[in-house]
């Protein structure tokens, strides 16, 4: 076969092309820190970055579902708490109104001060978070609780669950029972209900049923203490998934990065390889391609 200059020529146009070609690549992970910059430089490549990266937006959003459960537990625990002071604090003013040396005046003092801990304690319940009644169910757009003008406080939540999708599969209850966490009934009364029973007969200088409303005070810290405890429960479970779901995040963009990161070393050392030949071609070319009919006769 017979080699022409033209032959010649070509063939160190195109190799020289695929060298320019060889070094924008290096040059491009170097600069992007990633082995391809579109799916055509290798589409398996960019097939499993987008099946990583969905994995990782799974994560991302749990973290973020996460954050609210723990706010919606740790206000609702907040307010348990709360709810538990006031209740003890109503139950050493019973006893003092129990004691027969008190006069009509220290028993309205106390009668006056167990409305000021019911109506404390109806605040405690509207307590709100972001805009939402935290103890309202999933009815977070109204109070479970009125304070009416006459001292009675209508007290009828909506014991609903509300859930949260933490984990791939896991749905977990964040609310507080309402009605369960602020003692429950008793004899069909609900703590509200028993407070004000309490004041009347307190105001009324009359404690002949004094024990018998000690005892539904009694019957509602137990509910709302074992209320307490079943939340206690699902927060140490909550903690449980978090560390999960932290391992999982680190874990998802070890194998993105090793998906799709350059090394940069080696990145930088293929980058000095290849500058050095094609500097060579270059050289190379220049004395195999000539340029004018004077290169041949000298």
């Amino acid at each position: 076969m017979r080699v022409t200059q033209g032959m010649l020529a070509n063939n160190s146009l195109r190799h020289l092309s695929s060298s320019y070609d060889r070094m924008g690549n290096l040059q491009d992970q170097l600069s992007t820190g990633k082995k391809i910059t579109k799916p055509s430089d290798d589409p398996v490549i960019a097939m499993k970055g987008m099946q990583y990266r969905t994995g990782l937006t799974e994560v991302e959003q749990y973290k973020r579902n996460l954050s609210e459960a723990y706010q919606w537990m740790e206000n609702s625990e907040g307010g348990i708490e709360h709810a538990t002071q006031v209740f003890q604090r109503a139950r050493e003013l019973f006893l003092q109104a129990k004691n027969g040396t008190n006069s009509d005046e220290d028993l309205k003092a106390i009668g006056a001060e167990i409305g000021q801990l019911k109506e404390d304690l109806a605040s405690v319940v509207n307590t709100q978070v972001a805009g939402r009644y935290i103890f309202n169910g999933d009815a977070t757009n109204k109070p479970p609780a009125t304070v009416n003008p006459d001292g009675t406080v209508t007290f009828a939540p909506n014991t609903n669950q509300v859930k949260i999708a933490i984990s791939n599969g896991v749905q977990l209850e964040v609310n507080t029972n309402p009605l369960k966490a602020f003692g429950g009934e008793v004899s069909g009364d609900n703590l509200f209900a028993t407070f004000k029973s309490i004041e009347d007969a307190i105001n009324n200088a009359d404690m002949s049923n004094s024990d018998e409303l000690l005892g539904k005070m009694d019957q509602h810290f137990d509910t709302l203490n074992a209320e307490r405890a079943v939340l206690g429960a699902r927060y140490n479970r909550l903690e449980l998934i978090d560390d999960r779901i932290g391992q999982q995040e680190v874990t998802a963009n070890r194998v993105l990065s090793d998906n799709e990161d350059a090394d940069i070393e080696r990145v930088i050392t293929e980058l000095k390889m290849q500058e050095s030949v094609h500097r060579a071609a270059l050289s190379v070319s220049s004395r195999i391609i000539q340029p004018t009919l004077m290169d041949f006769l000298r």
